[in-house]
């Protein structure tokens, strides 16, 4: 069996290594180190110690992930031959990718592990920012961080700085959630007679010169919630705190069915700055669409019914399910195949419905709710033939509505014109319209042209009572002609 005895070399100079490791380096026959670089090696050089490192290797790649890789295959051929001892820096377990690598293949059968030795930087670490990780920390790999994994409140230690380039790519990551100005540290050689800590504004972490393999980046947790507003649990802190008795007494008042007008207010703004491509717009308003979810997924934990936990785990296992093409292996030949899965899925989800109009109705919009109707009928056949036959039953209804406003009861007229309002519904639906996004147009181009005419009016004598009806039409003609041009 292939036998590999991994070494940690420790985080510091050779006064910090156990003396157990330090005859285990000396006697070592066949020692391979995946740096040369570390002040451990630099002593035990001049003492007489002949190894091979692995630093060649980093010249052939362009990242980490492949360097690491064939470090770990160059061992596994290297042990067909005999053991071998292979030194790291720092403790073998704690970031250190090619012992994973090495381990995944022990776990295979492809190899023997003896695995021990060396202090992890993370107590020397500890000892020279004089910090208790019992407060919560994380140490992340500061060539594959991701902002949204960062938890603001915790300490954080970022390993794997090597350089410049690695320290300006952490810089970039950490700015997309703190400010340009906060606070880190860089701890380098902690623990032995050369470490040192130097902390400068973080847009400043790349220009700093004290930068090797020894390097860790302290980030330290913000006490101050004004930093934290890009984190989710900063936003669902300020909802509780504004539910919570020593809160907003109008936000302790709300229930679900008092926000439900809110919530079609804000849906009705995102569309809106979407139809007007206006990017800004469409930022603030997702926002307030995302307060009315938060304050719905409060409102529930306050009732002990649910929470965002729940939110999240529904939709998130919904659209897992719902996208097999993605997370399983399901293929797909393109979008409209995807579209049919979906619907497939969410049948089998559902519990069968007593009638095909179940499920369609919308409360914010009768119109919607309208268009549902005539569509889930119209797939099984209960349509107009084609959109003529529609617009003839649109002439029948117009004709029945004049007929109830000449001699009708208000019940009849009210039930013509909605025949006659479901009867263009079904026009729209013939021609691939949204009634409910016609309308929402509508009503922005007449508040546009009625907003020009007010205008016209407040720049004349300021009275509508002073203007005929011609001189009023005529001002929203003259709208109509600068809208046409874009003015």
């Amino acid at each position: 069996m292939k036998t590999i005895h991994i070494i940690g070399l420790g985080a510091g100079d050779l006064d910090q290594l156990p003396l157990g490791v330090y005859k285990k380096l000396k006697n070592a026959e066949r020692l391979y180190v995946r740096t040369a670089d570390h002040p451990v090696l630099t002593e035990l050089v001049e003492e007489g110690l002949a190894y091979k490192s692995f630093d060649e290797i980093y010249e052939k790649h362009d990242s980490f992930a492949p360097v690491y890789k064939e470090i770990a295959d160059t061992l596994l051929e290297l042990s067909a031959e005999g053991p071998v001892v292979y030194a790291v820096p720092g403790h073998p377990l704690v970031a250190e990718q090619t012992v994973q690598h090495l381990i995944e293949a022990e776990e295979s059968g492809s190899c023997q592990l003896i695995i021990e030795g060396g202090s992890s930087f993370l107590d020397a670490v500890f000892g020279a920012l004089r910090i208790d990780p019992i407060d919560g920390f994380q140490l992340v790999d500061g060539t594959t961080m991701e902002s949204d994994r960062l938890n603001m409140t915790q300490h954080i230690l970022i390993a794997q700085i090597y350089d410049t380039f690695s320290a300006s790519e952490a810089k970039l990551t950490l700015m997309e959630k703190y400010p340009d100005a906060y606070p880190v540290t860089i701890v380098t050689a902690a623990g032995s007679a050369d470490e040192k800590l130097r902390t400068v504004p973080l847009h400043e972490l790349d220009r700093a010169a004290e930068i090797d393999n020894l390097t860790t980046v302290y980030v330290p947790p913000s006490t101050d919630m004004q930093e934290r507003l890009k984190e989710w649990q900063t936003f669902r802190s300020v909802i509780a705190k504004l539910r919570s008795p020593d809160g907003c007494p109008w936000d302790r008042e709300q229930t679900h069915e008092s926000l439900m007008p809110y919530l079609m207010e804000e849906a009705h703004e995102l569309l809106q700055a979407i139809d007007e491509q206006d990017d800004d717009a469409i930022a603030e308003e997702l926002g307030d669409v995302l307060l009315q979810v938060f304050l719905h997924s409060q409102i529930g934990q306050d009732n002990g019914y649910f929470q965002l936990e729940d939110v999240l785990e529904a939709i998130s296992a919904k659209m897992i399910r719902r996208h097999p093409h993605v997370f399983s292996d399901t293929q797909v030949g393109g979008s409209d195949e995807v579209v049919s899965n979906w619907q497939e899925i969410k049948a089998q989800e559902k519990p069968v419905a007593d009638s095909l109009l179940d499920g369609q109705e919308r409360f914010s919009s009768s119109l919607t709710t309208s268009f549902n109707f005539q569509k889930r009928a119209a797939k099984v056949g209960f349509t107009w033939p084609d959109a003529e036959a529609a617009w003839n039953k649109f002439q029948e209804e117009l004709q029945e509505f004049r007929n109830e406003l000449a001699n009708g009861s208000k019940e009849q007229q009210l039930d013509e014109f909605g025949d006659l309002l479901f009867t263009l519904v079904n026009i729209a639906r013939f021609y691939n319209l949204s009634p409910e996004q016609a309308m929402v147009q509508a009503n922005r181009k007449f508040r546009s042209r009625f907003s020009f005419v007010e205008k016209k009016v407040n720049d004349g004598t300021g009275s509508f009572s002073d203007y005929t009806l011609e001189q009023l039409d005529s001002f929203w003609n003259e709208a109509k002609i600068l809208a046409r041009k874009g003015e």
